[in-house]
């Protein structure tokens, strides 16, 4: 493929990687984003590429990390929101925000928000890690902190709805300007997204026997890889939800237009945006 310049959160581990290096390997010019410093750099360094660091529960990084990007890239063609967490306890990041709540959505929020101009001028493709648990998440507006009612599961399945919303409103607002978007499900993936959790989580994705019930990352990046490397209106449509290259029916209320734009204004004024 013609080089494109690939921005891809959550790249210093799991299926980030391996579709950094898939990427890389069809001739792509990779950023990599990672919130450790030292597995970050040991992934870009490994691969010959550029990378940055910035931990999502924290949005003063995640500003950092946009003016960074726009002093480093006039052209992004595919910005990958892929950076997620799940975690045991209901948990306050210095921001004042449920912990999972502001890594998977608002982070990936602002951040797409901040880019925008350059996303706009350069016809960018937006693409979100989501997962089929999105199908037992239910986004109550009232409640976006799980203050109410928490657990890492619900808060996590939410989490992931939000990303197909996200999506969706960024192709209703967007897709006019030359935007396109994508959400994807990568399977069940051994990684070490669940190194926060406790439990059962903590001990399937940790467990020496991973493999019997879970993939490789290599196997769930490669939708990411076929998404992000291919062009859309040809090889994929946008505002769809994908899993294994095939796009699927998603939870019921991530086709709600109003509740998508509801959270849309609700995340902006959480960030100050």
């Amino acid at each position: 493929m013609a080089e494109k310049t690939i921005i891809i959160t959550g790249a210093s581990d799991g299926i980030g990687a391996s579709a950094a290096q898939a990427l890389h390997q069809k001739g792509a010019q990779v950023v990599i984003i990672g919130r450790s410093p030292e597995k970050t750099r040991a992934i870009a360094e490994g691969l010959g590429v550029d990378f940055f660091t910035a931990d999502f529960a924290d949005l003063s990084q995640v500003r950092g990390l946009a003016e960074n990007l726009l002093n480093a890239y006039p052209h992004i063609d595919v910005l990958v929101n892929n950076a997620g967490l799940t975690w045991n306890d209901r948990t306050i990041t210095r921001d004042g925000h449920e912990i999972i709540f502001q890594v998977n959505h608002l982070a990936p929020f602002l951040l797409t928000n901040l880019l925008k101009d350059r996303l706009i001028a350069s016809r960018s493709s937006i693409i979100f890690t989501s997962s089929v648990g999105h199908k037992f998440g239910h986004v109550n507006l009232d409640d976006l902190e799980s203050e109410r009612k928490y657990s890492a599961l619900n808060a996590y399945s939410i989490s992931k709805l939000e990303n197909i919303l996200f999506m969706k409103e960024l192709a209703r607002r967007w897709g006019s300007q030359g935007i396109s978007t994508a959400a994807f499900h990568p399977g069940n993936i051994a990684s070490h997204f669940a190194s926060e959790a406790k439990g059962f989580i903590y001990l399937l994705y940790n467990s020496p026997m991973k493999y019997l019930f879970l993939s490789k990352p290599e196997k769930g990046a490669d939708t990411l890889v076929w998404l992000a490397d291919g062009e859309p209106g040809r090889d994929w449509i946008s505002g769809e939800y994908y899993f294994k290259r095939k796009a699927k029916k998603p939870n019921k209320e991530a086709l709600d237009p109003v509740l998508a734009g509801k959270l849309w204004d609700i995340s902006a004024q959480l960030v100050g945006l």
